[in-house]
C-alpha cells in the first residue's frame, strides 16, 4: 500500500518486542503484524514459536470467541491468528507440523458436535491445508493414525470447508508414490463409498449438495492428474470406484428410494453428468464431431452406461410427474407449474447419453418415448433456453449419428470401431419424424408465432433453437450420413404437409437464415471519387507503396549501416599511446574566420533594418530575396576545414555531407593530412570558391524559404 506522507515510517513491532512482559494480543493489533511476519521479522518469528504463543495462536481458529464481544470486532483475532499460521513461514511451518500436542489441539477440533461455526471451519481448513502442503510426511501420518478422521471429516460435510479438505488431501499431496498412498488409504476408508451414501433422499440437502459436489471434484481432479502423467502409473482406485457399475447403481438407488426429492434428484444427476462429461461441449462441437465421420468427442466406461439403463424408466417419470413446486413470478409472468430443476437435469442427462452413441441406450430412449415428451415441453416452456439447448442436442445427436462407433469395455475404452446395427439408430430417426411429429411440429409454431407476431404479439423465445433444428433437419436432408432415409422419411409426410414444408424451407427457412447472418466485418470497398476504371481497393494504394518504400529503407539501412557507422577491428589494434592522437590536434585548429565573420555579417545586414530609417511606408513583412545558400555555404565552409584537420580528404566537389558520410568514421594518412592542412591554410580562397558555387544556384533558392 502507498501512504502519501510519511513513507519512511518504521514498524513497532520491533518496540514492542524490546519491552518486557508484551504479549500476543498486543502484537496482533498493529496493523503491521502480517506485514512483518511475512518479511520474515526474525525477533518477531522467535517470538511468534514460541511454545505458549503457538498453542494461543491454535486456541484462537479452534475455540468460538466469546459472543459477547463485538460482532465486527468478534473473529478478528481468530482471523490474523490463521493468516500468521498459513503465512507460510518455514519456522511457524516446523513449529506447528512437528509439534504432535499442537496437532491433537488442531485435530480436537473436528471432534465437536456438529454443525461447526463455518467461519473457524474455514480457519481449521486452511490451517491443515497448508500443512497438508508443505509437512506432507508429518501431517499425513498424524491423520492416519486417526482411525476415525474421514468419520469426523463426513460427519460435519455440510461445512463447506470440509469438502476443501478433502480436496486437498487428494490433490496437494506430492510426491507422486506418497499421493498413491494417501488414495489407497482413502479407498480402504471407503470414501467414496461414504459420500454416495449421502446422497440418500432422506438426508439433509446441505449434506447432499456438498457430497455432489465433492464426488464432481473428485472425477475431475483424478482425470486431469492422469492426463498430465506422462508415466504408466497404476490407475487411479478412488476413480475406479466411482466409474463402477456398483457404485453408479448404488447411487441410483439413493436417489429413488424412498420420498423422491428434487434435491436429490438434482445433486444425484449432477454427478453422472460428471461421469458422463464430454471434451467438448455445445452444439458446434458436436456437429463437427459427427462431420468426421467414426471419431467421438470422449469415452465413457461401459459400465457407467449398463448400470444408468435400467433407471431410465424413472427418469422418463420424473418428466411426466416431478416434484411439485410452487407457482413463481417471472418476467413475462406468472408460471403456475414451473419446469424445475430436476426436468431440466433429466433433460441435461437425455442429451449426454445420446452422444455417448450406446445402442442399447439410444433403444431404450426410443422405446420409453423419451424424445416425444421432451419436444412437449420444448414447445410448452417457450422461454426456457436451457431446456431450448438440450431438446436441440438430443435431435442433432439422433439425426447426426455416425455409421461408426466406439467399442466400450468394462475395462475402459478400446480405440477400434466397428459397425452397429443401423435399423436401430433408423428406428430412431424414424420415431423422431413419425411418431414425434417432428416437422409438422416445426411448422405448426413458426404459423403460430407468425400469427402472434401479426396481432402485435411478442415473439416466441423458442423461435431460435427451433430455427436451429430446422437447419439440422435440412442439412442432414441434403448431405447427412442418413439422408437417404431421411428423404424417404420426407415423402412419407402426408401431401399438404410435404408442401407447407417445402414452401417453408425454400422461402420461410431461407429469409430466416439471411437476416441472420451478420457479418463480422463490413465488405464495402472503399469507392474513389475519380471516374477512371483503376481497380477499387479496400485500402488505399498509396499506403501500400508507402508501406513497400518504407520496407525498402529499412532494408538499404540495414545492410549498410556497420560499413557506414561502424569502425574497423584494425583501429583498435595500435598502442594506446596512439589512441587520443586525433584528439590532441584539435589544438592546432587555426580558428581565423575573420574573412567569414565579414561576409556573416554583411549578410545578417542585408536583412536588419531600422524603424526610424524608413522614409518611405512600405510593408517590412515584405518577403525579399535571401540567400540562404550563401549563408549556409559560408557556415559549412568551418566545417570543411574542421574535418580536413582531422585527416578527411575532400575533393573539390565534395560536400559536407559526402565528408561525413566516407570520412566520418576512418583516419587519413599522414602525408594525407599535411596536404590538407596546406589546402585549407588560405581560409580566403575556399570562401571565395564556396560562393562562387553557391551562387549557380542562388536562382534556385525559392524551394529553400
Amino acid at each position: 500500500m502507498f501512504w502519501k506522507f510519511d513513507l519512511n515510517n518504521t514498524s513497532h513491532i520491533d518496540q514492542l518486542l524490546d519491552r518486557e512482559g508484551v504479549t500476543l494480543r498486543e502484537l496482533m493489533e498493529e496493523e503491521d503484524v502480517l506485514q512483518e511476519c511475512k518479511a520474515q521479522n526474525r525477533k518477531l518469528l522467535l517470538f511468534l514459536s514460541k511454545d505458549h504463543c503457538m498453542l494461543e495462536l491454535v486456541t484462537l481458529i479452534t475455540e468460538e470467541p466469546p459472543s459477547d464481544l463485538e460482532e465486527k470486532t468478534r473473529f478478528k483475532c481468530p482471523n490474523i491468528a490463521c493468516e500468521l499460521l498459513t503465512s507460510d513461514v518455514a519456522l511457524i511451518n516446523d513449529k506447528l507440523g512437528g509439534d504432535e500436542s499442537l496437532l491433537e489441539k488442531l485435530y480436537h477440533f473436528l471432534e465437536q458436535e456438529p454443525p461447526l461455526n463455518p467461519l473457524l471451519a474455514s480457519f481449521f481448513s486452511k490451517t491443515i491445508g497448508n500443512l497438508i502442503a508443505r509437512k506432507t510426511d508429518q501431517v499425513i501420518s498424524f491423520l492416519r493414525k486417526k482411525h476415525n478422521f474421514i468419520s469426523l471429516v463426513l460427519n460435519h460435510i455440510d461445512a463447506s470447508a470440509m469438502m476443501d479438505l478433502l480436496l486437498r488431501l487428494i490433490s496437494c499431496v506430492e510426491p507422486a508414490p506418497l499421493r498413491m498412498e494417501v488414495l489407497n488409504w482413502l479407498n480402504e476408508e471407503r470414501l467414496i463409498q461414504r459420500l454416495t451414501e449421502l446422497m440418500h433422499t432422506g438426508r439433509d440437502e446441505e449434506r447432499q449438495s456438498n457430497a455432489s459436489q465433492t464426488l464432481c471434484d473428485i472425477i475431475r481432479l483424478s482425470r486431469d492428474q492422469a492426463n498430465q502423467l506422462s508415466e504408466v502409473t497404476e490407475p487411479d482406485p478412488l476413480l475406479a470406484v466411482l466409474e463402477s457399475q456398483e457404485n453408479v447403481a448404488e447411487l441410483l438407488k439413493n436417489m429413488f428410494e424412498g420420498e423422491m426429492t428434487e434435491a436429490s434428484v438434482v445433486n444425484g444427476t449432477q454427478v453422472l453428468l460428471t461421469l458422463l462429461e464430454s471434451r467438448r461441449s455445445g452444439l458446434e462441437g458436436l456437429m463437427d464431431l459427427y462431420s468426421q465421420g467414426c471419431e467421438r468427442s470422449y469415452t465413457v466406461n461401459s459400465s457407467i452406461l449398463r448400470a444408468i439403463e435400467p433407471h431410465l424408466k424413472d427418469f422418463q417419470q420424473l418428466l411426466l410427474n416431478p416434484p411439485m413446486r410452487s407457482a413463481i413470478l417471472t418476467t413475462v409472468g406468472v408460471l403456475e407449474q414451473p419446469l424445475g430443476s430436476a426436468r431440466l437435469h433429466v433433460a441435461r442427462l437425455v442429451a449426454s447419453l445420446l452422444q455417448t452413441c450406446d445402442l442399447s441406450i439410444c433403444q431404450e430412449i426410443c422405446r420409453l418415448n423419451t424424445m416425444d415428451l421432451l419436444l412437449d415441453l420444448f414447445f410448452k416452456y417457450t422461454w426456457n433456453n436451457f431446456l431450448h439447448l438440450q431438446v436441440e442436442l438430443c435431435v442433432a445427436s439422433i439425426l447426426n449419428h455416425s455409421v461408426f462407433t466406439q467399442n466400450l469395455t468394462i475395462h475402459g475404452p478400446i480405440h477400434s470401431f466397428v459397425y452397429t446395427d443401423q435399423s436401430s439408430w433408423s428406428l430412431c430417426r424414424k420415431t423422431l419424424f413419425q411418431h414425434c411429429r417432428l416437422v409438422q411440429r416445426i411448422l405448426d409454431a413458426w404459423e403460430e408465432n407468425d400469427k402472434i407476431q401479426a396481432e402485435g404479439g411478442r415473439r416466441r423465445g423458442n423461435m431460435g433453437h427451433l430455427t436451429r433444428i430446422a437447419n439440422t433437419v435440412v442439412q442432414n436432408l441434403e448431405k447427412g450420413l442418413a439422408h437417404s432415409q431421411m428423404n424417404d422419411l420426407i415423402k412419407e409426410l402426408p401431401e399438404d404437409c410435404r408442401g407447407r414444408w417445402e414452401s417453408f424451407v425454400g422461402d420461410t427457412l431461407r429469409e430466416t437464415n439471411r437476416r441472420n447472418t451478420v457479418d463480422l466485418v463490413s465488405t464495402h470497398n472503399l469507392h474513389s471519387s475519380s471516374e477512371d476504371d483503376d481497380m477499387e481497393s479496400p485500402f488505399p494504394n498509396d499506403l501500400s507503396i508507402q508501406q513497400a518504400f518504407s520496407d525498402y529503407q529499412i532494408q538499404q539501412m540495414t545492410a549498410n549501416f556497420v560499413d557506414q557507422f561502424g569502425f574497423n577491428d584494425e583501429e583498435f589494434s595500435e598502442h594506446d599511446e596512439n589512441i587520443n592522437a586525433a584528439f590532441d590536434r584539435i589544438a592546432e585548429i587555426n580558428f581565423n574566420i575573420d574573412a567569414n565573420s565579414a561576409a556573416f555579417e554583411a549578410c545578417c545586414k542585408e536583412r536588419i533594418q531600422q524603424f526610424d530609417d524608413c522614409e518611405e511606408e512600405e510593408d517590412i513583412w515584405d518577403e525579399k530575396e535571401i540567400n540562404y545558400i550563401l549563408l549556409f555555404c559560408l557556415l559549412n565552409s568551418h566545417s570543411l576545414f574542421i574535418l580536413s584537420r582531422f585527416g578527411v580528404s575532400l575533393s573539390s566537389d565534395s560536400s559536407p555531407k559526402s565528408a561525413v558520410r566516407n570520412g566520418g568514421g576512418g583516419r587519413g594518412s599522414a602525408s594525407e593530412e599535411e596536404d590538407v592542412e596546406e589546402e585549407a591554410s588560405p581560409p580566403h580562397s575556399a570562401v571565395a570558391q564556396t560562393q562562387s558555387e553557391c551562387c549557380n544556384i542562388t536562382h534556385n533558392s525559392e524551394s529553400f524559404r
